[in-house]
């Protein structure tokens, strides 16, 4: 998707630790997913859900 070569998501990206990244570049791919279901466009805020990892967000598959 082109939105990862955006600044904003490059910068949000940038910010979390590399072992981290595979979890929010997924959160990012749901999220956009789902805002274009609901309304149309993928709108992500980036430093949100970078935050959102950072502070301990996982799948729910995953932190069972």
């Amino acid at each position: 998707m082109s939105f990862k070569k955006s600044e904003k998501y490059l910068a949000a990206r940038e910010s979390l630790p590399e072992e981290l990244r595979p979890i929010f570049r997924q959160l990012v791919d749901e999220y956009a997913f789902q805002t274009s279901v609901k309304y149309g466009r993928g709108y992500v805020a980036y430093a949100i859900l970078a935050k959102l990892v950072r502070v301990g967000w996982r799948p729910e598959h995953i932190s069972k």
